[in-house]
């Protein structure tokens, strides 16, 4: 994904005199959220697998949004009559925002637009509006007109300038927005914001979706809440997903910017379900500044086990979703290859289907390996599936059948490989390919 970078501003988009309540500073929020979850001030959040594993498997109740921040989602008979379609967030007194969106060259109307709002604002934004069923891409200027017209039917019941919303979708490609339904409902919208769980925005923008993905993870004084979608076209440099963190932290847009896309690199690059990069793939940061700052390595750090957190439930909602793969790779002499290496091992097609038919056939891992361009001495060599080691000292382990068949049938089949150069640790995320992804979207428009 492409990171769109911003700057700090003391006015409104729209001129006139400084803005008191700007974004970084405590009063900069209509209040909202509640504060149950315990405080550490100014402990940074633990970056240990197993903290993205436990919140992905408590699957704890939805949060509440941030402190300054009001949400409300309709339908627009996008996806179905009845079936909410539309989700908005606001943060009427200003937010520092960032994005990382899509670098797919056929990016939609709407990402073309966030792009632009946030350089021009230099990394501001009062409202998100996000829609489903319809990734109003591959649409040519009517797809810019019909996205420009929600953008504005948001800015003006809020009163804010049209370039402080931020806007993307998700959904079919290449089908005009149905704007006459969208923009009445838009309003309402707006005017019906309110402070509250995030559960109905998650569930609002799921598409193939089974289940809406949440995480909240306090900070000192703050949280930082996400929700995500995503199941099908999901491949580094992001696919059709969308996330959304929202915190009351206070921090300057550069600093959020960076932050932001250091999380990115470290989560959402770092999965793929189908080798697929979509139109819209999207990454939205937004800090309203009401609960105060806090340090920017903490932050920092709660921002990685957020996306982390999402990027696994992604990866665990899979279309067709039996079994998640987690690669981690060290020895190959750098971060870099390590990371070669490891997306080649997570995106094999028959490393995935073995994984699926809970199959112990690890020669396809070190076949993975051996492919992927990185050189490496197979005598210094050592794979270890689910606490099992499976090869080491250029030749197969005795393990018994039994305990490599465990292996690779846990919910997260763990795969390591150390190659024995020395180097950093680095991680990627996959699933198993099954027979039921295959006749989804075989079958199914997405």
């Amino acid at each position: 994904m492409e990171a769109v970078r911003g700057r700090p501003v003391s006015e409104s988009p729209r001129g006139g005199a400084p803005r008191a309540n700007a974004p970084g500073t405590a009063s900069a929020a209509r209040a909202g959220g509640s504060r149950a979850s315990a405080r550490r001030a100014g402990a940074a959040p633990s970056l240990d697998p197993a903290s993205c594993d436990s919140i992905v498997a408590e699957r704890p109740a939805a949060p509440s949004w941030p402190q300054g921040f009001a949400a409300s989602v309709a339908s627009a008979a996008i996806k179905a009559p009845g079936r909410n379609d539309l989700a908005l967030l606001v943060c009427e007194r200003g937010a520092s925002a960032a994005g990382v969106f899509t670098r797919n060259l056929v990016c939609a109307a709407p990402i073309h637009l966030s792009r632009q709002h946030l350089a021009e604002t230099r990394g501001h934004a009062s409202a998100l509006l996000l829609n489903s069923g319809n990734a109003n891409a591959a649409t040519g200027q009517p797809g810019m007109s019909n996205a420009q017209a929600c953008v504005d039917a948001v800015a003006g019941e809020l009163e804010v300038a049209t370039n402080s919303v931020l806007v993307n979708s998700t959904g079919v490609i290449g089908v005009q927005l149905p704007v006459e339904r969208m923009v009445p409902a838009i309003s309402r919208m707006a005017r019906d914001a309110a402070p509250g769980s995030v559960e109905p925005f998650a569930r609002a923008i799921m598409t193939t979706d089974t289940k809406p993905k949440w995480v909240e993870v306090p900070v000192g004084e703050a949280r930082v809440v996400g929700v995500a979608k995503g199941a099908g076209m999901i491949h580094p440099d992001m696919a059709t997903m969308i996330a959304v963190l929202a915190t009351d932290a206070a921090i300057e847009p550069p600093a959020l910017d960076r932050i932001l896309r250091e999380a990115v690199d470290r989560s959402f690059h770092r999965i793929s379900i189908d080798g697929d990069t979509s139109t819209n793939d999207s990454v939205f940061a937004l800090a309203s500044g009401a609960a105060g700052k806090c340090s920017d390595a903490s932050l920092g750090a709660a921002f990685i086990l957020a996306a982390r957190s999402l990027a696994l439930m992604v990866v665990s909602d899979g279309e067709g979703f039996e079994r998640a793969i987690r690669v981690r790779v060290r020895g190959a002499g750098g971060p870099g290859e390590a990371l070669v290496v490891a997306r080649t091992i997570a995106q094999s097609l028959l490393v995935r289907t073995a994984v699926t038919g809970g199959d112990p056939n690890w020669g396809r891992i070190l076949a993975a390996a051996g492919r992927a361009g990185v050189h490496f001495d197979l005598d210094e060599a050592r794979l270890v599936v689910g606490g099992v080691t499976l090869f080491e000292r250029g030749a197969p382990a005795e393990t018994p059948l039994a305990d490599r068949e465990r292996a690779f049938r846990e919910p997260i089949v763990e795969i390591s490989l150390d190659l024995g150069r020395g180097g950093p640790e680095e991680e990627f995320l996959s699933c198993g390919l099954t027979e039921a992804y295959v006749r989804l979207n075989a079958d199914y428009t997405t």
